[in-house]
């Protein structure tokens, strides 16, 4: 467990640790939680808690704000402490606690709160693509102001098959039509991943070169197609902005 030692009257956030990126990428760029802490604010005092590895983040109560970070692990597995991760997520969400899920934890999120999540019919999405925001993002606490498409960051082969009950769709494209939702006033779920760089996109795909190409996708041509993705990235000091000024 990673803990910061800012002040106790900071707004409190916990990063929640589903994986751990590719052993290669390790030494060039940190883990997943790394990414997430170049992201999230200075202001917060944030936890980091390995749900992975059994440890356990306490009562939602605990905590202004939760996000969840991405996962080589599969949502549809069930594994056990990803279904107790779930369960604890439903009673954040429950208690009205600002959440944040990304692609993994955009899957588990929605797997907890009673949606379907499967392999995706059409296979892998992976480098940068676009993202079509929907008019319910105008009014959302935090995509409003966005623009109506933006460049994001993607790697998955598992995706949200059917959205929970009530979940207002905010965001989807070609491939996948499930990019982001939001359930209730501040829980939401991203597929594609705002604490990803384009260099780490790129570092990704030359990774997955020989997988992508035994799919049938063309490794180079992603790998050139990377660019910078600021909007999406903008997720993250937005979801720090509205924990704080919850808190205050």
């Amino acid at each position: 467990m990673q803990q910061s030692s800012a002040p106790d009257c900071r707004a409190r956030v916990v990063v929640l640790k589903t994986g751990s990126t590719y052993p290669g990428l390790l030494a060039r760029f940190g883990d997943f939680e790394d990414w997430f802490l170049r992201g999230l604010s200075p202001e917060l005092d944030i936890t980091v808690i390995n749900v992975e590895a059994g440890e356990l983040p306490g009562n939602p109560e605990d905590w202004n704000g939760i996000v969840v970070t991405g996962s080589p692990a599969m949502v549809s597995d069930r594994d056990e402490w990803s279904e107790n991760t779930g369960a604890w997520l439903a009673r954040a969400a429950a208690a009205g606690i600002p959440v944040l899920g990304v692609c993994y934890g955009h899957q588990l999120l929605a797997h907890a709160l009673g949606g379907e999540v499967g392999y995706h019919p059409d296979g892998r999405e992976t480098g940068t693509h676009e993202v079509e925001l929907l008019p319910e993002a105008g009014t959302d606490p935090l995509f409003r102001d966005l623009p109506a498409r933006f460049p994001a960051q993607l790697t998955h082969r598992q995706s949200v098959l059917r959205l929970p009950p009530d979940a207002v769709l905010l965001g989807r494209n070609r491939f996948e039509p499930h990019q982001a939702f939001r359930i209730g006033s501040c829980t939401w779920g991203v597929q594609f991943h705002p604490e990803f760089t384009n260099t780490v996109m790129r570092a990704y795909l030359e990774v997955q070169a020989p997988d992508l190409a035994r799919e049938g996708l063309d490794a180079q041509a992603l790998i050139a197609g990377v660019q910078a993705s600021p909007e999406a990235s903008s997720l993250l000091p937005r979801f720090s902005r509205l924990v704080i000024e919850r808190v205050r």
